[in-house]
């Protein structure tokens, strides 16, 4: 991920307090890709067959994975405003909707593997849960910025810890 932190040419601490905007935005969306980076790695490796579904689903999951950066750099820069907050919740929506139906298609690509259906059975519920909270974050901007950020942490903190029963699946 790309943000631009731009140095200040003043050497007061008073010059780095302007920068705590973009810096809180950079991290907040750093700690959602590598979130998402450490539960695609795993799931991708708990997959054996790979066909043309899957392949669309994770390119569409990295388009919308993509388009972050640009969200980050706005809220980080307009000092987590409404408008900006609303777009960041937005796209991380799209992202999460996009992560389930690479699970979907997982899913329907390697029927035949039963203990990996009962992990990504469970994924799926948490994927359905934090699209819902994630819904609940876009209209929650024009409540206060900060609901949509609590609401986003909150499924950061459901998905911090990639599943343990996705490396027992592996071993079966």
């Amino acid at each position: 991920m790309v943000l631009e932190l731009k140095v200040p040419h003043d050497t007061s601490w008073d010059a780095l307090q302007g920068l705590w905007p973009i810096f809180l935005s950079y991290v907040f969306s750093f700690l959602m890709l590598g979130i998402y980076w450490g539960n695609h790695h795993h799931l991708l490796h708990t997959i054996k067959n790979v066909n043309g579904g899957i392949m669309w689903a994770n390119l569409h999951l990295l388009f919308w994975l993509s388009l972050m950066p640009f969200a980050t750099a706005w809220v980080g820069e307009n000092q987590f405003g409404i408008n900006p907050v609303f777009v960041y919740a937005l796209l991380a929506n799209f992202c999460g909707i996009a992560y389930y139906i690479l699970l979907l298609a997982i899913k329907k690509a390697n029927p035949d593997n039963e203990a990996l259906q009962e992990v990504l059975r469970k994924q799926t519920k948490k994927g359905m849960l934090s699209n819902v909270i994630n819904t609940l974050a876009i209209p929650a901007a024009f409540i206060h910025p900060a609901l949509t950020g609590a609401l986003i942490i909150f499924i950061y903190i459901i998905w911090l810890i990639p599943d343990r029963n996705i490396e027992k699946a592996i071993k079966s």
